[in-house]
C-alpha cells in the first residue's frame, strides 16, 4: 500500500467501526455519509462516540473551509458534544498548513492529536504477563469495569463512560473485549473488532496509576490474539492518542496519518 493508500483506509476504517460502535449505543443515531462528511453521532454521554470525520481526499482550501463549516454546523445542531476527526494526511500540503486559520474561522478549536495505524502483524502469539490474567467481558460488571477504566485514562466522569458501554451487547459479543486482572482487579483493557476484513483495535485503557508496566501493550496482544484466533484476519488497524503511540509499533503496527481532533469553541 502506498502512504495514501494507508491514510486512507485509516479513515475508512473509523466510519465503518464508528457505525457500528453509535448503532450499538442508538439504532435511531444519526449515522450519515454527506458530500464529504461522515456522521457517526449517538448523541452519547461518552463524547468519543459522537464523531464528525472529513472523508474528501485532496480537497483543495476552500473546500475544506466548507466542510468545515458544515461540521460546525451539525455539531452545534446536537444535544451532546463530540469531536471533529480531521486525518490530516488526505489533505493537501497548502490545506494543512491552512487548517489552524480555516477550523478556526469555522468555530473549531484543536482538542488533541492522534495517530493512525496499520499492519500484517497477526496472528500473535497469546501473551503471557507475570502480574495479569485476562478476562473477556461478559457481564454487566465486566463492562463497567471497562467503561471505568477509560474514563479513569482519558479524564471523563465515571458517569459517561459508563453511558457509552452499559448494556451493550456488542460489547459482550461482537467485540474481543479483555479485562486485564492484576491480583483480581481491573487495571487495563483493549477490544479488537473486525472491520472489512480487518481487526481494529478500539478502547485501550490502563488505571493511571499501573501505567508504565507493559500492561496496555499485554491487554492489547491478548485482544489481538483473540481477534486473529476467531476471524483468521491477518492486519489490523487503529487509532492512537500521544500516551499509546509509542506502545503500538512494538507490536508491529506502523503510523501513517496524523490526526486532529476538534471540539466546538465556547
Amino acid at each position: 500500500m502506498t502512504d495514501l493508500a494507508d491514510s486512507i483506509e485509516s479513515m475508512e476504517q473509523l466510519a465503518v467501526v464508528w457505525r457500528a460502535m453509535v448503532l450499538d449505543r442508538d439504532p435511531g443515531a444519526d449515522v450519515r455519509d454527506l458530500p464529504g462528511l461522515a456522521v457517526r453521532w449517538a448523541d452519547s454521554r461518552f463524547a468519543f462516540w459522537n464523531c464528525v470525520t472529513l472523508t474528501d481526499v485532496a480537497a483543495d482550501a476552500a473546500l475544506v473551509r466548507e466542510r468545515l463549516r458544515a461540521a460546525a454546523d451539525l455539531m452545534r445542531a446536537k444535544r451532546r458534544p463530540g469531536f471533529l476527526w480531521v486525518f490530516e494526511d488526505l489533505l493537501t500540503d497548502e490545506t494543512r498548513a491552512g487548517l489552524p486559520e480555516a477550523a478556526e474561522r469555522a468555530g473549531l478549536g484543536f482538542a488533541f492529536p492522534g495517530t493512525g495505524m496499520a499492519g500484517d502483524l497477526l496472528p500473535l502469539p497469546d501473551p503471557v504477563h507475570p502480574e495479569l490474567t485476562f478476562v473477556r467481558v461478559r457481564t454487566e460488571d465486566d463492562l463497567r469495569a471497562y467503561a471505568d477504566l477509560n474514563s479513569r485514562a482519558y479524564g471523563f466522569p465515571l458517569a459517561e463512560g459508563r453511558d457509552g458501554l452499559a448494556g451493550s451487547a456488542l460489547w459482550k459479543d461482537g467485540v474481543h473485549a479483555y479485562l486485564g486482572l492484576r491480583d483480581g482487579t481491573p487495571v487495563t483493557c483493549a477490544g479488537t473488532v473486525e472491520a472489512e476484513g480487518r481487526l481494529f483495535v478500539a478502547l485501550v485503557a490502563t488505571a493511571p496509576e499501573w501505567q508504565r508496566r507493559g500492561y496496555g501493550e499485554a491487554v492489547t496482544r491478548k485482544a489481538l490474539h483473540e481477534g486473529a484466533r476467531s476471524t483468521d484476519l491477518t492486519r489490523a488497524t487503529l487509532h492512537a492518542t500521544v500516551a499509546g503511540a509509542p506502545v503500538y509499533p512494538r507490536i508491529g503496527f506502523r503510523p501513517n496519518s496524523p490526526i486532529g481532533f476538534y471540539a466546538l469553541r465556547d
